[in-house]
């Protein structure tokens, strides 16, 4: 996504120290649940940390290799996948875009909210989140992801607007 809004925004970024950071604590998280972060898996993961905001696939596939080579789309999906499954990153529907997860440690419930004017998003913790693995449970299922998405305008826009 971008600033399509043309008024300024705060960078959303992560440093490089702070990427690297994190693949670290997603590749110690891989293993420890019998997983592996293999070098597809790995890119993809750093292409969204870098990024700092929602990404379409297909800008994923086009940044994927060195020197602006294009992944296989084959192959961007399925690390895809697997960090969705993982809780790495989360997919954001109404966007069709993906995001790293600003959580990161644990299975969770997110909630994203979205902005319509520039397409920032942030994730928070649902307060419902709970409430509803629990409902579920009582209706005999076992939830494995739950994402919810709220739009409106972040506060740069606002204040712009």
């Amino acid at each position: 996504m971008s600033n399509a809004c043309g008024h300024d925004h705060p960078d959303t970024g992560l440093t490089l120290g702070q990427i690297v950071r994190a693949l670290d604590e997603a590749e110690a998280r891989c293993a420890s649940g019998g997983e592996r972060l293999t070098p597809p898996r790995r890119r993809v993961l750093e292409l969204l940390l870098q990024a700092g905001e929602a990404v379409k696939a297909y800008d994923l596939i086009a940044r994927y290799g060195p020197d602006g080579v294009a992944a296989k789309p084959p192959t961007v999906y399925r690390a895809l996948d697997f960090l969705e499954k993982n809780g790495l990153a989360h997919r954001i529907a109404s966007i069709s875009a993906y995001v790293a997860c600003s959580v990161g440690d644990r299975a969770h419930a997110a909630a994203f909210l979205i902005c319509d004017c520039c397409g920032a998003t942030a994730e928070v913790t649902p307060p419902e989140g709970e409430a509803l693995r629990r409902a579920a449970e009582a209706a005999g299922y076992a939830l494995e992801r739950t994402t919810i998405e709220g739009h409106g305008r972040c506060p740069a826009c606002r204040i712009a607007a």
